[in-house]
């Protein structure tokens, strides 16, 4: 069973967002996987011109690999505006494939929306495979 309170709470921690450079934001994204271990893995995203940044859940999946773990159980994201009110939000199209593609059995995994919980299987139905 998964403990999505927890996990929010590390995704909303890793929040603070922040202006990097003239042209470049972080941090307004936190997003939190927890693997078939029981592992937390965080990680924030960072907004740069020409598409070269990344989201949060790609952070948090590279720190997870980089630990040596690839099974994904559970992901929640959230983002923080500019007064601190943070809200869930579903994971990108890219974010959902990403994962999917580091374990077989990813897809399978549960994300947390604002009002349930759903697995990447049914947020990505048509994944090219």
């Amino acid at each position: 069973m998964i403990d999505w309170e927890k996990l929010e709470q590390c995704a909303k921690q890793v929040c603070n967002p922040r202006q990097l450079s003239k042209n470049s934001y972080a941090a307004s994204v936190g997003a939190a996987i927890v693997t078939d271990r029981g592992n937390i893995y965080t990680g924030v995203c960072i907004d740069t011109p020409c598409s070269m940044g990344f989201c949060a859940e790609h952070a948090a999946a590279a720190a997870m690999v980089t630990a040596g773990e690839n099974r994904v159980m559970g992901v929640v994201a959230v983002h923080m505006d500019d007064d601190g009110n943070t809200e869930i939000i579903p994971p990108s199209g890219r974010c959902r494939e990403f994962l999917c593609q580091l374990h077989d059995d990813n897809y399978l995994a549960q994300v947390r929306l604002s009002d349930r919980v759903l697995t990447l299987d049914e947020l990505l139905p048509f994944r090219w495979e």
